[in-house]
């Protein structure tokens, strides 16, 4: 079973100047995007550790599993044997009038119908990240 919550928005800035804010651990802590922290280095096979507003005492440990810059990026985390994976992918569509973004994140696995039962609902902060990622990749 996979579930999946998805945001998207246009952006009027090229994706070279979003890409810049979207691997910025700084950009990450302090504008109003949903998250809280953001520790390690956000680039290829390094792990991070994300503390999200939606769950302010609970950090997830991920990985960038994939980066393909300025067009896409994924992070992983999850359960040991696959039993539940998050798979949160990042994109960016460059456009004539600058490039679309837009974020996923899937959860596979055994468990994931019942760790998702658990997880508070993304569609507010991802709504709320992509309002700031656009905000400030505009300013």
């Amino acid at each position: 079973m996979t579930t999946t919550t998805s945001t998207s928005t246009a952006i009027a800035a090229p994706p070279e100047r979003v890409w810049r804010l979207l691997t910025d651990t700084d950009w990450w802590n302090r504008a109003d995007n949903g998250v809280v922290d953001v520790a390690g280095a956000i680039a290829q096979g390094q792990k991070i550790k994300l503390v999200s507003e939606l769950d302010p005492k609970r950090g997830f440990k991920l990985q960038v599993a994939e980066m393909d810059e300025p067009h896409h990026m994924v992070w992983t985390g999850g359960m040991p044997l696959g039993l539940c994976t998050g798979r949160r992918s990042f994109r960016l569509e460059a456009t004539n009038a600058g490039c679309t973004f837009s974020m996923a994140e899937d959860f596979t696995g055994p468990l994931s119908p019942l760790i998702v039962r658990a997880l508070p609902d993304f569609q507010g902060s991802f709504d709320q990240f992509a309002a700031a990622l656009k905000a400030d990749s505009e300013a």
